[in-house]
């Protein structure tokens, strides 16, 4: 199940446990402003073959900014 974090829990995992920052914003809001470092992964493109980009093992922060993100499920 995803977990809500806050700036804090989000700068530590990046930090200490080497995280992967993805932003699932469509194209035009992450265009506008997005995370510096973040991968960028519109969710009605997310599949397993956009997925593949991210690193197995290590942990996955997911970023959006609306009620899409209640569609983003865990796998």
């Amino acid at each position: 199940m995803p977990t809500a974090i806050d700036r804090h829990e989000v700068q530590r995992l990046l930090r200490e446990e080497n995280a992967q920052l993805v932003e699932v914003l469509p194209q035009k809001e992450y265009e506008w402003a997005h995370l510096a470092g973040a991968v960028h992964l519109p969710l009605k493109d997310l599949n397993a073959t956009t997925a593949a980009r991210l690193e197995r093992g290590r942990p996955v922060i997911v970023y959006c900014n609306n009620t899409e993100c209640c569609r983003v499920k865990q796998r």
